[in-house]
C-alpha cells in the first residue's frame, strides 16, 4: 500500500499477481483471490475521489484551536488552585496542607472546565457565553 502508483493502473489485479503453484488448495486460493480483487475494485469505485479535490484544512485547525483552549483552561484551573494554596500556606503558616488541598480543588475545577468545554453546556440560569 506504500506504492503511490498502486490502484492507479487500469490493469486487472490478476495481471499483477504472481502465478500460484498448482496444488490441492490452488483452486480455492485462486477463487478467494479473485473474490477479494472483485470486492476491492467495487470498494474503490464507491470511494470518493479525494485526490482531485483540494484539502479543506479549516476544520482541522478549528479542532486544534478547541483542543488548545480546553488544555489551557485545564492548566489554568490547576495553576490558580496552586497559587491560592501557596498564598494561604504563606499567610497561615500551614505549609504543605493549603497547597495540597487547593491543588486538588484546582484539578477538579480544571476537569470541570474540560467537561464543560467538550459538552458545550452552559452554566445554570442562562449566564453562559452568548
Amino acid at each position: 500500500m506504500d506504492d503511490p502508483k498502486q490502484g492507479e493502473a487500469d490493469e486487472p489485479a490478476d495481471a499483477a499477481r504472481p502465478a500460484v503453484a498448482a496444488g490441492p488448495g490452488a483452486a480455492d486460493l485462486d477463487a478467494r483471490s479473485a473474490a477479494l480483487a472483485r470486492r476491492l475494485a467495487e470498494q474503490r469505485q464507491r470511494m470518493p475521489q479525494l485526490r482531485d479535490e483540494p484539502a479543506d484544512r479549516t476544520s482541522g485547525m478549528q479542532g486544534v484551536a478547541q483542543g488548545l483552549k480546553i488544555a489551557s483552561e485545564f492548566v489554568a484551573g490547576i495553576l490558580v488552585g496552586v497559587g491560592i494554596g501557596y498564598l494561604i500556606d504563606q499567610l497561615a503558616g500551614t505549609t504543605p496542607f493549603g497547597l495540597i488541598v487547593f491543588l486538588m480543588i484546582g484539578f477538579a475545577a480544571g476537569v470541570l472546565n474540560v467537561i464543560r468545554g467538550v459538552s458545550g453546556t452552559t452554566p445554570p440560569h442562562g449566564r453562559g457565553p452568548a
